[in-house]
């Protein structure tokens, strides 16, 4: 009989700063083929321009490159194995703190590492409405997964989530959109609004000093 958790086949992130103490399974920014091409751009209206990930992974944190590489090739080859599928004991869960969706496969290894720890709930960031609507056209969506839709352009709120997405996340400058900014600089810990099922925000939106 298969144990859960046996050969834990994805690398588990410890996240500091504003996710501090937060965990996360992330994949590589610097080989994903969308990642680059929405970065390649350089479209200054674009938050993918201002990638902080690609900044990072390129410098003071390349050292996180390789593990996340094998993230990215493991969760986008083929399903996960009960024994490869990690045990997360963390009330709430991050993917892609780092990374974008790769194809089909990696989204429903995502679902599947949800599914198998059903008392976390899991919060995915995404700019990848084809994947995720194509997936979810055919199979229901995980009840403990919040879907973020990570708007692509800044400065221009979002309110209603695309189809099968919970939330959208809306980056501004702190002198815009000032009535409704709700991510002000607080630690992710402390607020648990992306974190939260059913809490009747649907829309956040993070105030940054520049981009």
């Amino acid at each position: 009989m298969a144990i859960r958790g046996t050969y834990p086949a994805v690398h588990i992130s410890t996240m500091s700063g504003k996710l501090d103490n937060f965990k996360a399974i992330s994949t590589n920014t610097i080989t994903n083929d969308f990642c680059n091409q929405q970065n390649a751009l350089n479209n200054q209206s674009k938050i993918c321009t201002h990638c902080y990930s690609h900044t990072m992974l390129k410098s003071y944190r390349k050292n996180m490159a390789p593990a996340l590489q094998r993230n990215s090739d493991r969760l986008s080859s083929k399903p996960l194995t009960s024994e490869e599928i990690p045990n997360i004991l963390e009330r709430v869960f991050r993917f892609s703190a780092h990374g974008e969706l790769i194809n089909d496969i990696h989204f429903n290894n995502l679902m599947l590492i949800a599914e198998s720890n059903a008392e976390t709930v899991f919060s995915l960031w995404s700019k990848r409405k084809d994947i995720i609507t194509k997936v979810l056209n055919k199979r229901p969506k995980p009840v403990n997964l919040i879907l973020i839709y990570s708007n692509p352009t800044i400065s221009n709120v979002l309110k209603s989530p695309p189809l099968y997405f919970d939330k959208t996340f809306n980056n501004v400058l702190e002198d815009e959109h000032v009535e409704i900014q709700n991510c002000t600089g607080q630690q992710c810990k402390n607020c648990l609004k992306c974190y939260t099922l059913n809490n009747g925000i649907t829309t956040i939106v993070e105030k940054v000093k520049k981009y």
